[in-house]
């Protein structure tokens, strides 16, 4: 190695110690990414400066922003926060190397919806199992739709956001939901207090035992939310869209057996 490439050496890992020292040992081996991801480093210091930002703006404003930058990054950004993801919940992607290389999309297709392990673009789904706001990120087929919950220690202090819109605000929101045909993000809510059936859940559960489902159609910004009347016990209802239509079923169980509670019209795209 001449004198100019042990130089180069030497700066690159200078630069590594630096950037570990500040932002953290993660986030070092995704600082080629961060040069040129357009929020990817406003991210990383509004996450590491949250005593001292918060001190100055307040905490609602740090929710807020936090959910605002969320919402525009990308997978890699949200990786280099340290955030736990689909291969490993629990721990900071240690395959920077990788993960922060551009994806590889053949032509005519577009990133899968899920993607996990050591993957160019970085895994489609990522959990905060450590910090006290929970935030859960999950992105769609070819990335154009993510939701933002952060649950925040409890159903009632839980605030979500689809594509960077706040969704089922003033509901009580079940930690995590999922998406249903890359267009439909399906959350349960807290159900009605008057429910004959209501009570207690099981344990573990974050909401009671009679819940309903929030359904927002991300194409066509639209929110539907779904109450059981007292003749249905929602317990774990989950949608199904087939044909132009939105199924609600009570349980895993009545939708194996299609024994839908609700069925709603499922309109295309920019229909009026």
């Amino acid at each position: 190695m001449d004198a100019a490439a042990e130089a180069a050496a030497a700066a690159e890992r200078a630069a590594e110690k630096q950037v570990a020292a500040r932002w953290g040992d993660s986030a070092a081996g995704w600082r080629h990414w961060l040069a040129r991801s357009p929020v990817g480093v406003d991210l990383l210091h509004w996450w590491f400066d949250e005593a001292d930002l918060t001190a100055l703006v307040g905490e609602d404003r740090y929710v807020a922003r936090l959910a605002e930058l969320l919402s525009k990054a990308a997978p890699r950004d949200v990786a280099a926060m340290g955030l736990g993801c689909n291969r490993r919940v629990e721990r900071a992607c240690r395959f920077a190397e990788v993960c922060s290389l551009d994806p590889v999309v053949p032509p005519g297709e577009e990133i899968p919806s899920y993607r996990h392990g050591e993957v160019p673009g970085a895994c489609s789904g990522f959990m905060d199992c450590w910090s006290r706001h929970e935030i859960e990120v999950d992105f769609t087929a070819g990335d154009r739709h993510r939701s933002v919950l952060l649950f925040r220690g409890n159903p009632s202090e839980a605030r979500l956001w689809v594509d960077g819109v706040p969704v089922g605000e003033g509901q009580w929101l079940d930690k995590g939901g999922l998406w249903e045909e890359e267009r439909f993000f399906v959350i349960r809510v807290e159900g009605p207090a008057d429910h004959p059936q209501q009570g207690l859940g099981h344990i573990g559960a974050q909401l009671y035992a009679i819940v309903s489902l929030l359904v927002h159609d991300a194409e066509r910004r639209i929110t539907h939310l779904f109450v059981p009347d007292d003749t249905e016990n929602w317990t774990e209802p989950v949608l199904r869209v087939r044909n132009g239509t939105g199924y609600v079923y009570a349980t895993p169980e009545a939708c194996k057996a299609d024994t839908p509670d609700r069925a709603f019209p499922v309109e295309a795209p920019g229909a009026a």
